[in-house]
């Protein structure tokens, strides 16, 4: 069975692009979790929205898991563990807003 044209040939270049996605998503996560680290607050971050999303991520880590898709488990395993470390900054900082915005006492 041939493949259409302008489709990457090869499992190497298909791997490579898997890593490339899954280096670029992970690493798109990080500045959220050191912006929240170093301001210490994360009153801005949506509970729902995080817990769907890490929610979302461990469904992705079984699924690379079950495909032995290395890029899928690597990223979706760093991922998971950025965001549960957010998740427990929002849990220790409760629902307070911060108050550079004027909120506070």
């Amino acid at each position: 069975m041939s493949r259409p044209p302008g489709i990457i040939q090869g499992n190497g270049m298909i791997e490579l692009l898997g890593y490339c996605a899954a280096g670029l998503t992970t690493i798109a996560f990080v500045p959220q979790v050191l912006k929240t680290w170093r301001s210490r607050s994360a009153a801005d971050l949506s509970f729902s929205t995080m817990a769907a999303f890490t929610s979302g991520v461990l469904l992705w880590l079984v699924y690379g898991v079950a495909l032995g898709s290395i890029p899928i488990i690597v990223a979706n395993a760093t991922t998971l563990v950025l965001n549960i470390l957010l998740i427990g900054l929002k849990l220790r900082d409760g629902w307070s807003r911060p108050c550079g915005l004027g909120r506070c006492p």
